[in-house]
This record gives structure tokens, sequence and C-alpha cells, in this order.
């Protein structure tokens, strides 16, 4: 898969990070790493981002409703990361979820999911 600009949007700053360094590993580059559905909508509309991975539940705001403002403005595939799936699947039943914890291979899979050919 080429390489993509991700826009990572969590809360949880360990995730964040960790989340990044896996990304990198990849050979994806993180274009900005944000912890409020605030600073995602910014951050999208300043960077340009091929795909989002975001926090469902954001601790400020709603990761869902953040991503619903992106891609009013321009269209984004995303990754929405939760601990309730089930959740989120009620909200957007064709969304692309990461369930946490994850391991790389299903990150690797939800990205390839995120672009369907």
């Amino acid at each position: 898969m080429t390489a993509l600009r991700i826009l990572i949007a969590e809360d949880e700053a360990v995730i964040a990070i960790l989340l990044e360094e896996v990304l990198t590993a990849m050979g994806h580059e993180v274009c900005a790493n944000v912890s409020t559905a605030s600073d995602a909508v910014a951050a999208a509309a300043r960077s340009a981002p091929d795909l989002l991975i975001i926090d469902a539940g954001l601790g400020e705001g709603s990761g869902i409703e953040a991503a619903a403002q992106i891609n009013a403005t321009r269209a984004v595939p995303n990754i929405f990361m939760t601990g309730n799936a089930a959740a989120v699947r009620a909200l957007c039943p064709l969304a692309c979820i990461l369930t946490k914890p994850f391991h790389e291979a299903e990150l690797a899979t939800a990205i390839q999911q995120a672009f369907p050919r």
C-alpha cells in the first residue's frame, strides 16, 4: 500500500504516541496528532490528510461528529477506534472500526478496509 498522510485524533496520550510510532514504522506519515474533536477538524483543514484514525469517544466532543464535520468539506476515509464497537456500529453501520486494544495486524487490515479497491 502507498504511504498515507494520517491524522490521529486520540485523547489517551499513550495510545496516540504508540499509534504514531506504529504508523511511522509501517511507512506512513502522521501529519497531525491531536486530542480533541475541535483540534481534529482544524488539523484536517490545515493538513489535508489521506486518512483519519479517530477515537469515537474523544473526552471533549465526539470523534464521530468530528469526522462528519471533516467529511462535510472534504471526503476523507476514516477509521474509528473504540472500546465499544457495538455502540459505534449502531451510530455508523458502515464504519470501519478498530477495536481497542488492537494489534498492528488489525491496524493494517483496518487501513486496507478504509481504502477498498
